[in-house]
């Protein structure tokens, strides 16, 4: 039988050690922290209003027309 010795590890090892730990600590970034479901896109849609209603002519649309006049 042939002993073992105490040898620190090679680099090589060294370096594929650190590059597994750079690897798993880059994927636990990127996952999701906790898996709630989102209630935005889960929700329904607003009905269209039935007379139209998308645009309102207010006060602060006015004041953009003033300014963006040529």
């Amino acid at each position: 039988m042939s002993e073992t010795k105490n040898t620190p590890p090679s680099r090589r090892r060294l370096f594929a050690g650190a590059g597994t730990a750079g690897a798993l600590a880059a994927a636990a970034a990127v996952l999701p922290l906790s898996k709630a479901p989102q209630t935005d896109a889960l929700a329904e849609p607003k009905p269209a209003p039935e007379q139209g209603g998308g645009y309102q002519l207010t006060d602060h649309v006015k004041r953009y027309y003033q300014t963006a006049k040529v």
